[in-house]
Order: C-alpha cells, then structure tokens, then sequence
C-alpha cells in the first residue's frame, strides 16, 4: 500500500510535456522570426523572435490547434527562408490581424514558407544554412 501511495504521489507531481511551436536556428547568424497562423478566426502574423546561432525559440507555448503554420526568417545578411504564402510583418514587435492590404496599412509584405505539422500539438522547426 505504501509503495502504491509514493507511486501515486510521485506520478501527480510529474508536470506533463510543454506542447508548443519552436524555432531552432542551425546557422551561424543570428536570425529574425515571424509567424503567420489562422487564430480560429482570422489570418494574422506576429513577430518578431530573435533566434541566436545554435539556439531554439518557442514561438507558440501552448498544444497546436492546427495543421499549418507558416514562417518567414531573415539572418539580416543575404540568408532568408521565405515562401509563397504572403503576410503582412511591421518594425519591431508586431501582431497583425489579416493578410491584405499590407501597404496601405503600413505594412511590409513577405512571403513566409509553409509549415505541416500533421496536427501533432508540438513541432520543432529547423533553420540551417
């Protein structure tokens, strides 16, 4: 009875495995992250992550509740990872509620790279040269 109760004991103060969305830069700069996603409602975009070389970066730090993420990266050199899929990003921090009209409202626009996490709720994504 005693080792059950230690087993049960033990068993509620394991933590569960933190599901989440993350960045893992293999070059050798430093890169610059955004993420664009479907929010259950809208299209948006959210950046911007700095990923150090060799280093990783959650991005979303909660259980994926979809199938497609997209990214944009920049090393700030002449290193991208870019793709067809267009968002809208800004200067500094941003969140950015749809993907139209990025100019005229003071936005830049980039083509970020499709993601398919197979709606597994983690997913790791590498960046490497």
């Amino acid at each position: 009875m005693r080792f059950l109760l230690a087993l049960l004991a033990l068993v509620s103060l394991m933590s569960p495995a933190e599901a989440r969305l993350a960045v893992c830069n293999r070059s050798d700069r430093a890169a610059t992250v955004a993420l664009g996603r479907f929010n259950g409602t809208d299209w948006m975009s959210e950046g911007w992550w700095t990923v150090a070389p060799s280093a990783c970066a959650d991005l979303i730090k909660e259980p994926l509740d979809a199938r497609y993420y997209y990214l944009y990266a920049s090393d700030g050199a002449s290193g991208t990872w870019d793709g067809g899929k267009v968002f809208c990003t800004g200067g500094g921090k941003f969140s950015i509620v749809g993907r139209a009209r990025c100019s005229a409202r003071g936005f830049d626009r980039k083509g970020f790279f499709e993601i398919d996490t197979g709606e597994k709720p983690d997913w790791t994504q590498s960046l490497s040269d």
